[in-house]
């Protein structure tokens, strides 16, 4: 059977298009001094960014003993030991520079080449390394030139957002089509997201636009992701309106403003539980399922007054158990932030942390069945039961039927799942994150091999209960 869609089995679809439960890896490239304050000792004052530590004395020997200390074999093998299938790692434009310096060229970064030209390698290790342990990668351009957003960790530490000054916009598609070249050579990159909470502008939607148009004649499969600008009422339309694979990354903190601090964790919960869910129900369903958290944390703002650790522990646990429920029920994926940090205890930020006080479960995700995949024999047995269950259900409601797409459908939905189910590694089960994106590729399939009609809905829902029944059996 020839199909544009016939290479859709592989290993690298597989890390795409799965559920992505994951952690950032902060404050590995894109440094931040709250996490790592040890890089930052030679750093020129205000000693905030990694523009300030490239200012500094020893800046190079400094930075690449870091990137090749911070994450390590333990912390691989502690991220797929707790289910842990993918990573998002923050990295800024000047990283680039070794692979193309004229990335930096008329940039903050442009005196600082030689302090960051080796920098792209340890990405590269990151990435092959990822790739050993069956964990997808997702890069985040987290630092633009001139800056997204007026936080130290968009690369420069001064306060202002200039990325859309000068030639600094074009200098940011420049580096995103030099950092989508290279994503694109790895199987387990499952794509890159363009900016890192960028400030929002009434033009913003429309820069997205040209800059994935741009970067689709350099790769044009790879999943693009795009932050949401703490709006997502507003980008989550724009992207349902587009065909190709692109993402809406949310960050979700309760922590920073006055009015989240007032609250506690059971206050927080009990609003995730009722509002948010609704409300990420409603996104995941306009946006085809293409929205993940890219962001979030366990930290609180609050507490309720003369409460011991115990309770403080307890109140942020109830608060991370409403998060992961509604990111599981309505997310392609989600990551917390962030793995670990270089000094003191933090239950709230720290992964590491937060798993050991129980307050992030100890595994996620669904562990691989000890009895294998179900045999041929079962899965013909229920196929014949779900086909008659659907000829029984629409026999009087409908007066043409093409159930024979249905049955086509199971069947191509319980293959995929033991496509997924099958998928090399240690870590959790593969399950489809991406089920709107990945089911849209399987229809045109079949499409061009069984031509078009009405009915076509019919092999959707077989598709999908094909799906559910064999993940039922996991």
């Amino acid at each position: 059977m020839s199909s544009p869609f016939a290479a859709l089995r592989t290993p690298k679809d597989v890390y795409r298009y799965r559920k992505q439960r994951g952690v950032n890896l902060g404050s590995w490239f894109v440094l931040e001094r709250w996490i790592t304050p040890s890089p930052f000792r030679n750093a020129a004052a205000p000693g905030q960014s990694d523009l300030h530590i490239a200012q500094g004395q020893d800046a190079r020997k400094n930075l690449e003993e870091h990137w090749g200390s911070w994450i390590n074999d333990e912390d691989w093998r502690w991220i797929i030991d707790h289910g842990y299938n993918s990573v998002r790692i923050p990295v800024g434009y000047y990283h680039l520079c070794g692979v193309d310096a004229s990335v930096i060229q008329n940039t903050d970064f442009a005196p600082y080449q030689n302090v960051f030209e080796g920098a792209w390698a340890f990405i590269d290790r990151a990435i092959q390394t990822a790739a050993k342990y069956h964990i997808g990668v997702l890069l985040d351009l987290h630092a633009a030139p001139g800056a997204q957003n007026p936080d130290a960790h968009s690369g420069v530490g001064n306060a202002q957002v200039k990325i859309w000054d000068g030639d600094n916009a074009n200098a940011t598609v420049r580096a995103l089509r030099v950092l989508i070249a290279e994503a694109a050579k790895y199987e387990n990159v499952v794509g890159i997201e363009l900016l890192n909470e960028p400030n929002d502008r009434d033009f913003l939607p429309n820069w997205y636009a040209s800059t994935i148009d741009s970067l689709r004649s350099v790769s044009a499969d790879l999943p693009i992701y795009v932050a949401d600008a703490w709006h997502s009422e507003k980008y989550i339309p724009w992207a349902s309106a587009r065909q190709d694979f692109v993402v809406v990354d949310q960050h979700l903190y309760r922590c920073f403003t006055e009015e989240d601090r007032r609250k506690w964790g059971d206050q927080h919960a009990a609003e995730i539980r009722d509002g948010t869910t609704r409300q990420f129900k409603q996104w995941s369903k306009q946006a085809r399922g293409n929205f993940i958290v890219g962001e979030f944390s366990a930290a609180l703002g609050g507490q309720p007054p003369h409460t011991d650790a115990g309770e403080h522990d307890r109140q942020r646990r109830v608060f991370a158990q409403a998060e992961l429920a509604v990111f599981e029920e309505s997310c392609g994926g989600w990551f917390f932030w962030t793995l670990k940090k270089e000094e003191g205890w933090d239950a709230g930020w720290s992964l590491k942390n937060a798993t050991r006080a129980e307050i992030m479960p100890a595994y996620v995700g669904k562990r691989r069945a000890r009895e294998g995949m179900p045999n041929d024999s079962k899965r013909d047995q229920v196929k014949t039961d779900a086909y008659n269950r659907h000829v029984n259900y629409w026999k009087d409601k409908m007066q043409n039927n093409e159930h024979w797409r249905f049955e086509m459908g199971f069947l191509q939905g319980w293959n995929d799942g033991k496509l997924f189910f099958t998928f090399s590694g240690e870590t959790s089960l593969s399950e489809i994150g991406y089920m709107g994106e990945w089911l849209k590729r399987r229809v045109a399939e079949h499409v061009s091999a069984k031509g078009s009609s009405d009915l076509v809905w019919e092999y959707e829902h077989g598709f999908q209960q094909g799906y559910a029944t064999i993940l039922g059996m996991m």
